[in-house]
């Protein structure tokens, strides 16, 4: 792993890694965490389910797993500042770690469904927003505040969004948020609330330092340390983006035949349809194969073969979704001062010799 920050962890696997893998191995998964990693006893974790609801619910793991029906699905979560270092070649983002492209993986995740747990606690129709709050404290947050989020009922009460406890047909890892977290597919990580405790029906999103004035996208001119609630644009669903795999930037490979991999990933309900590879800066295209999907939440990996010569070549991608939209040229036109939502066209250089 590319390990960005010990305490607390944050990491990912080097491109690679996640070439050719559907699944993400769970010692190669992303790990980003914003206070220390909490060590729950799943034997006396408690969920409490409360808010606008007409009965409060407090639940064991073993009554989470007896009470609602399993449900398992592939998806993939993908972290805000995913390819937040392409930004930093242009201009410098203090106190944020230089994620790669790494910081995007895929499981197969296993628990409840949010929307039965709500339904069965009753939700009651003003409620407009679901929180999830989490004993992890981040001294990000002044004063420091445990981690907490929210998303809105009509993402919660779709069949998609998981309170799980598996990853991978394994019991979740404790990096990965055991007992129980969140997974809400096609949103940013962030979103996917990890060492869950609590979930609360209310009228208005979650006033968690990380839901109003974190993952919030800011202006290029604007600085964070002054931002406040409410300020930028809420970060929500992901943005259609894509990176190259391999080669890896800075290979130094033989002339001929090479093959080119990544993966292309659209959030929400939108899904790639297309993905294009450049040889010459964007002047003319290839376009790629792409593997099956493997499921309406899930990255695409695709791949070609190409023809190197001699020297110095730029190879660059671009993805295009179910709506016709692609991606940007430049991550210098989408540099905001948190280094959020970078999806411009991913890029590698590489150097031929014989």
């Amino acid at each position: 792993m590319v390990v960005h920050q010990i305490e607390p962890y944050n990491a990912e696997p080097p491109p690679c890694a996640l070439a050719d893998q559907v699944l993400t191995p769970l010692d190669t998964f992303y790990s980003r965490n914003h206070g220390p990693v909490p060590d729950l006893d799943p034997a006396s974790w408690r969920l409490t389910v409360d808010g606008l609801v007409d009965s409060p619910l407090t639940l064991s793991l073993e009554d989470l797993r007896s009470r609602f029906p399993e449900r398992t699905m592939t998806a993939t979560l993908q972290c805000a500042g995913n390819r937040r270092a392409d930004f930093m070649e242009f201009r410098d983002i203090p106190g944020e770690d230089p994620w790669g492209p790494g910081a995007t993986s895929t499981a197969r995740w296993s628990g409840a469904g949010l929307a039965d747990v709500l339904a069965g606690a009753g939700l009651r129709p003003e409620a407009a927003h679901i929180a999830f709050a989490a004993p992890d404290v981040s001294d990000l947050a002044d004063p420091p505040q445990a981690y907490g989020g929210s998303i809105p009922v009509a993402k919660a009460t779709t069949d998609g969004v998981l309170l799980a406890w598996a990853m991978n047909d394994r019991p979740l890892p404790r990096v990965h948020g055991a007992p129980v977290r969140v997974v809400v597919p096609g949103w940013i990580g962030a979103r996917s609330v990890k060492w869950l405790q609590r979930v609360t029906a209310q009228g208005q999103p979650s006033g968690n330092y990380f839901q109003a004035t974190a993952y919030r996208l800011l202006p290029a001119e604007a600085d964070p340390a002054r931002a406040g609630p409410g300020d930028g644009i809420s970060l929500g669903p992901v943005a259609l983006n894509t990176a190259i795999l391999r080669p890896g930037d800075g290979s130094r490979l033989l002339p001929g035949r090479t093959e080119i991999t990544g993966y292309a990933y659209a959030g929400e309900d939108r899904r790639v349809v297309r993905v294009d590879v450049s040889l010459d800066e964007g002047r003319s295209w290839i376009q790629v194969d792409l593997d099956e999907q493997a499921g309406p939440w899930t990255w695409r990996h695709w791949r070609t073969t190409v023809h190197l010569g001699e020297g110095e070549t730029v190879i660059t991608a671009r993805a295009w979704d179910t709506t016709a939209a692609t991606q940007p040229e430049s991550a210098r036109h989408l540099w905001n001062p948190k280094g959020y939502a970078n999806n411009s066209w991913s890029r590698v250089h590489v150097t031929c010799r014989a």
